[in-house]
């Protein structure tokens, strides 16, 4: 958490100075009551000296005589009455300010606990950007969520919250502490002997704490996990039935996850309780002990001094409390730590080299040499001795069976994922050796399910081209078959489409995908089934958009409607992850193997 911390070093400086004037000015209001109490009920009949502040006398009672020596040079000048109002009245002074600095240092806390929260999240969004794809196929989109809000927010109550009170209460204690030992150090050493004693009983209290809040984060975000299941399959549950099922499903793990919270919550509630009695039990016996010593003829420990010497104690309990409830809500905050470091702790496969080639274009071929692949924590290929090349200006379509290894060749070009062994190079250089931006924008990609944002036409066709122009995006829209419909709608390019494109059929979200892809304007377009999921009539529009797409461009199209690669300068065959045929439609036909099953399978 410390490095999260150096950013506001300006605002922590400030706090521990304006705590440090409020112990201050609080230890002198409370001083007030000693010389009050004398006059009020005339308890001194002493006549002092002024004693000069540079005589050999020892420093504690050198200041208590020359103050009280003040005190009744006063009071026989200007009388008990008039003495003790100006007592009072540097009394409401002091707390006055004593308040002010304390409403400061809490105010100055502020933009450290909202810096710090909002800090965290933008390292945990800009993680998540930087991870690659295999990341997010072990994890849970639910639990990634639950992280960056549930466990983030328990960060700001637990640890952010207590930072303040790390700050605070310790100053606090030391200034006090300092304060009991001038005014009394016999009692203050007894004092101490339960102090080893409170915070052994608290710390057996919240051992378990870190544990259980662990716990019981994982439940919630099992929880967040089901909840977007749930809203994105809601189409398939209704379909069939399956409500009750879904509700007990969720029922469950919200049931184990409120039992979790309550054993945590009950001991965390023992905290206040806990401290307060095993305080008020030192107070006694302080009260016992000091009540002792004052009696004792060999003590000059008079009522007023044990009056302040207690008032000082109660003082120097209350931060000990807040700091014992610190120590209950740290250990939670620690416990969404952890789970937080899970993803901000995650290595990258897909990293950039130390000193990255130049790419300035595509000019020549992409080749791909004896390519291998399988994903982390499998034995089975998914890509299996590869070898393909890519000429500038080809039109190139990979078909085959579903699970034949087609996408995840697509993905390795723009290097989602790494191959296991072999290599991709571009213009004769492996890939790995460019810069990831300057690889990827090199390319441009189309998907079978379109990703859109909830936003405006304009800003998805703009999406990640900076300055575009209305005309740029107009231009693009109209090759993309997609400018008629846009304008049928009420806004025009300033409709807002809704999560995922929602307020859209999906032929129209495929062409603004492919408006997307055109004006980005890559010289290597990767088309991954764009028109599998359409209908006839959507997919002759995409189509139209797709052939005006593809001119003037190195395409690579994965392929579920054969019919539409019919055109393809080369058409390649996959099967169990290897390349099993090649060449042009009539070839493959003529061959009467693989594709021509495929073929057949579909004209039927």
């Amino acid at each position: 958490m410390l490095k999260y911390v150096g950013p506001y070093k300006r605002f922590l400086a400030g706090s521990v100075v304006l705590n440090i004037l409020s112990a201050v000015f609080n230890i002198f209001s409370f001083a007030m009551i000693v010389p009050m109490l004398k006059i009020l009920f005339k308890m001194d009949t002493t006549s002092y000296a002024f004693i000069p502040w540079d005589s050999e006398v020892g420093f504690k009672d050198k200041l208590l005589n020359n103050v009280y020596y003040y005190v009744g040079y006063y009071n026989d000048v200007l009388g008990g009455g008039k003495v003790l109002m100006i007592l009072c009245l540097f009394l409401v002074v002091m707390t006055l300010i004593k308040t002010a600095c304390y409403f400061g240092s809490s105010a100055v806390m502020i933009p450290i606990r909202t810096g710090i929260v909002r800090d965290i999240r933008m390292e945990i969004y800009n993680k998540i950007l930087s991870l690659p794809l295999g990341f997010f196929s072990q994890e849970k989109k639910g639990d990634i969520v639950a992280r960056m809000s549930g466990d983030v927010q328990e960060v700001e109550t637990s640890i952010t919250s207590s930072i303040d009170i790390l700050i605070k209460d310790p100053i606090l204690i030391l200034f006090y502490f300092g304060v009991l030992m001038f005014t009394s150090w016999q009692l203050t050493l007894f004092t101490i002997l339960f102090v080893p004693v409170m915070s052994w009983i608290m710390g057996v209290i919240g051992k378990q704490l870190k544990k259980k809040s662990l716990q019981a984060q994982a439940l919630w975000s099992d929880t967040m996990a089901q909840v977007d299941e749930t809203l994105g399959g809601l189409r398939v549950i209704k379909a069939f039935n399956a409500e009750k099922g879904m509700s007990a499903r969720f029922g469950s793990v919200t049931d184990k996850m409120r039992r979790k919270y309550n054993r945590v919550n009950t001991r965390q509630a023992m905290a206040h309780p806990v401290s307060e009695f095993l305080g008020t039990a030192m107070i006694a016996i302080v009260l016992w002990f000091g009540g002792y010593l004052m009696l004792s003829e060999r003590s000059s420990f008079d009522a007023p001094t044990f009056m302040f010497f207690m008032v000082m104690l109660y003082s120097i309990i209350n931060p000990i409390k807040e700091l014992s409830k610190a120590s209950y809500a740290i250990p939670k905050g620690l416990a969404s730590m952890e789970r937080i470091d899970k993803i901000l702790q995650a290595k990258s496969d897909i990293v950039d080299p130390a000193n990255p080639k130049p790419l300035d274009g595509f000019h020549d071929r992409i080749e791909i040499k004896d390519l291998d692949f399988y994903y982390k924590d499998s034995d089975r290929k998914i890509l299996d001795g590869v070898n393909l090349t890519i000429k500038k200006g080809q039109y190139i379509a990979i078909v085959g069976a579903s699970g034949a290894g087609k996408s995840t060749l697509a993905d390795l070009i723009p290097r989602f994922y790494d191959p296991s062994s072999g290599s991709i190079s571009i213009d004769g250089t492996d890939i790995r050796e460019y810069s990831i931006a300057s690889l990827r924008g090199l390319m441009g990609n189309v998907n079978q399910d379109p990703i859109l944002f909830n936003d405006t036409i304009f800003n998805n066709i703009a999406f990640g081209c900076e300055n575009a122009s209305m005309e740029d995006v107009v231009e693009a829209a109209k090759i993309a078959n997609a400018h008629e419909f846009i304008m049928e709608k009420e806004e025009g390019y300033d409709f807002v489409i809704g999560d995922r494109g929602v307020r859209l059929s999906g032929g129209q979200r495929q062409r603004i995908s492919i408006a997307r892809a055109v004006l980005k304007n890559p010289p290597i377009l990767i088309l991954d089934e764009a028109t599998a999921s359409l209908d006839t009539q959507s997919e002759r529009a995409v189509q139209e958009a797709l052939d005006r797409l593809m001119e003037g461009h190195t395409t690579i199209a994965i392929a579920h409607r054969l019919s539409t690669v019919k055109n393809a300068d080369e058409i390649i065959v996959m099967d169990g992850g290897k390349v099993v045929e090649r060449g042009r439609h009539e070839e493959l036909m003529a061959k009467a193997g693989i594709y021509k099953k495929l073929t057949d399978m579909q004209s039927l």
